[in-house]
């Protein structure tokens, strides 16, 4: 194998990224238990979850914002974090850092602020450097304009062009969209996934948004209470939950109790198959909104013997409908369908309810217990 061949087959096996075992408590009280993560060059991982469940402090440990107290962290397989290490601080570590606030320097302008970090160039190298980046995010017009002149979208671009600038291992994303309106927000998350896959930058970027994170993530690690509950593709934590916390994160379920019986459980919209779990076992059945599929019948209005709407909203892109769902058995429940587009049956519709088995998900009454 030559240089290059095993210089490049080095290149293809390195992480930007690496936490082992990272555990971290404040004062006696532990937020993170035991962490472990990777990030890959060129990927955008994502650090999902609720507020207070670690993720900003894995994110802080990984910059060096906070001392690491258990475990390790690794650069590009360069160890720089472990228990007896010096701590390595965070302008060492060669990572970019974007956070909620710009916290640009006001005293300088766009062009001073993004190149600022670049000192080893020579002025005609950062300017150029920093007339790329402001283009590719749309603030080249803005150069020598100053951070008080500008929007709050507009200031996170410039902060954005700013950590990339150097040229990062590593770039940390700490909600850097959450403070800005919805419409403003998804025009600039675009723009940073563009300009973050274009430049090959290793990224890991902290939101509570689950769509957010479906958004720009490569790979997603949802975190609960100091631990990660599951990693993989958006694909893969949406179609393939291993935890009810996955699928309820992710948006509005209906739920359902049952219990398994043949290799299934009977609910008011039909069977439902429960792979792996025992005959007998009390369940969970949760069902996406957007898996029921509603059919209006040529019926009489009779709510009390088959399924019939109770309520429909337009929520403009899609309809919310409550349903009352009849079972033959005479089992019912009160579900939410959500369908595309304008569908607004009355009061009282009898309808068919189908379901997307790929939209349901059972668990064990027992693992939705902590």
């Amino acid at each position: 194998m030559t240089a290059t061949m095993k210089a490049a087959q080095k290149a293809l096996n390195e992480t930007a990224l690496t936490m082992h075992q990272v555990q971290h408590a404040f004062d006696q009280h532990t937020v993170v238990k035991g962490v472990d993560l990777t990030v890959a060059p060129g990927e955008v991982v994502c650090l999902l979850g609720p507020s207070g469940c670690g993720k900003t402090t894995l994110l802080r440990i990984a910059a060096g914002l906070e001392t690491l107290q258990e475990g390790s962290v690794s650069l590009q397989d360069e160890q720089i974090a472990a228990p007896g290490l010096r701590h390595v601080p965070p302008e060492k570590r060669n990572v970019g850092l974007a956070f909620q606030d710009s916290a640009l320097f006001p005293h300088l302008s766009v062009m001073e602020n993004v190149t600022f970090g670049l000192k080893h160039l020579s002025a005609s190298a950062r300017r150029e450097r920093a007339e790329e980046l402001l283009t590719q995010l749309g603030m080249a017009n803005y150069a020598s304009t100053y951070p008080h002149m500008l929007s709050g979208g507009q200031q996170q671009r410039v902060a954005l062009a700013r950590a990339l600038a150097p040229e990062p291992r590593l770039m940390l994303l700490d909600e850097p969209f959450s403070s800005l309106d919805a419409r403003l927000r998804d025009r600039i998350r675009d723009d940073t996934l563009h300009v973050l896959k274009k430049v090959g930058a290793a990224t890991l970027l902290v939101t509570h948004d689950p769509e957010e994170a479906m958004f720009m993530a490569d790979r997603i690690a949802l975190m609960r209470e100091g631990r990660i509950v599951q990693t993989g593709t958006p694909r893969e934590l949406y179609c393939s939950p291993k935890d009810p916390f996955v699928v309820t994160f992710f948006g509005e379920v209906n739920e359902i109790e049952g219990v398994v019986e043949g290799g299934q459980v009977t609910t008011p919209v039909g069977w439902v198959p429960a792979e792996g779990i025992a005959d007998g076992t009390r369940v969970q059945v949760m069902i996406r909104p957007e898996a029921l599929r509603v059919i209006e019948r040529d019926l009489p209005a009779d709510t009390h013997s088959h399924s019939h709407i109770v309520m429909a909203k337009l929520l403009g892109r899609s309809s919310l409908l409550h349903l009352c769902a009849h079972a033959d058995g005479g089992q019912e429940a009160h579900l939410h369908a959500r369908v595309p587009g304008v569908f607004l049956p009355a009061e009282g519709q009898p309808i068919d309810i189908h379901l997307d088995l790929s939209q349901v998900f059972v668990f064990p009454r027992a693992a939705e217990e902590h």
